[in-house]
């Protein structure tokens, strides 16, 4: 039996994962062909933006997909190892994604930073440390919650209640109850202390902005080198990203706060919760293109690719 609202929600969830897969796939591939066809055109960031895009289709996967499962009432993977694998995964991408956020960040603001400041000795180090770096965020995401297999239990029960099924999904019933308090620690410390830094990478930033923007403002534009105006557009997309970012994570906490407290689940508060959790991945990409040299970038090395088998539309 399918209920109107179910309905509704499933396909509320169909359309966040075909909007957030579209956008972070296309720009994964624009990223891609920089990288294979014109690898004189890359520059260090992005690899790292490269890599925040791949860990974004994951989140979309992992925290969308068995949501939309459990709407349209399919039971596959709901079960106990299923379960315990797709929060498993979903929390690794998670911890991922907010970790190469606050890499990016930080990486940009020392980039942008002055020769005089004390991070300027970092500059001629960032490119080496771009690899090790996001290892090191995998190597240790996937370690750090390997606990919560011991306590991930099945409890899935998909007997309809009402309007909605009892347990649709493991993790929206067992994730107060899979953690144990180290953990909880680790990760709430790891988030707030992460979180906190990248807000203030970026408050270093706006006031690198702010300060440049002062000097120039006499300076006509063409004097301005393209390569400050390339990095003046990724701070900016940073910014966005950071900004979209904190707005999510807190909203999606306060949520989760709140429903915790309430003494039966609520579907409305479930859905609002699946939307802001991944929110910041579905809307990530679109933030990214805004900025888009890479996609001018394409547009031109296709045109060109054009010309190069049409030689008569070209000259013609």
């Amino acid at each position: 039996i399918m209920f109107p609202r179910d309905l509704i929600s499933g396909f509320f969830l169909l359309s966040e994962v075909f909007i957030g897969f579209i956008g972070n796939s296309l720009l994964f591939v624009l990223y891609m062909y920089t990288f294979l066809i014109q690898p004189h055109l890359k520059k260090p960031i992005d690899m790292i933006f490269t890599h925040l895009t791949l860990v974004n289709v994951l989140s979309i996967v992992f925290r969308l997909i068995p949501d939309v499962m459990a709407s349209f009432a399919v039971k596959l993977l709901f079960h106990d190892v299923g379960c315990k694998v797709v929060l498993y995964a979903y929390s690794v991408t998670r911890g991922l994604s907010i970790c190469t956020l606050f890499f990016l960040s930080a990486f940009q603001a020392i980039t942008v930073s002055s020769n005089h400041s004390k991070w300027a000795w970092l500059k001629s180090k960032l490119e080496s440390c771009i690899f090790p770096s996001l290892f090191f965020i995998w190597i240790i995401n996937t370690f750090l919650y390997i606990p919560m297999f011991e306590n991930v239990k099945d409890q899935i029960n998909f007997t309809v209640v009402g309007s909605r099924y009892s347990q649709t999904y493991c993790r929206s019933n067992q994730v107060r109850r899979y953690t144990t308090m180290p953990l909880v620690t680790a990760l709430t410390i790891r988030d707030t202390l992460f979180v906190f830094l990248m807000m203030w990478a970026s408050l270093y930033m706006v006031t690198l902005l702010f300060r440049h923007n002062r000097r120039t403002r006499h300076v006509h534009s063409s004097s301005v080198s393209s390569q400050a105006s390339s990095e003046k557009k990724a701070t900016h997309s940073i910014l966005l990203l950071v900004g979209f970012f904190v707005f999510f994570y807190f909203s999606n906490t306060f949520v989760t706060f709140y429903s915790l407290h309430r003494p039966k689940g609520s579907p409305v508060l479930d859905l609002i919760s699946g939307a802001l959790s991944s929110g910041y991945p579905i809307i990530c990409p679109y933030v990214l293109m805004n900025n888009r040299k890479i996609i001018s970038k394409f547009m031109s090395s296709f045109s060109n690719l054009e010309c190069t088998f049409s030689t008569r539309g070209c000259h013609g």
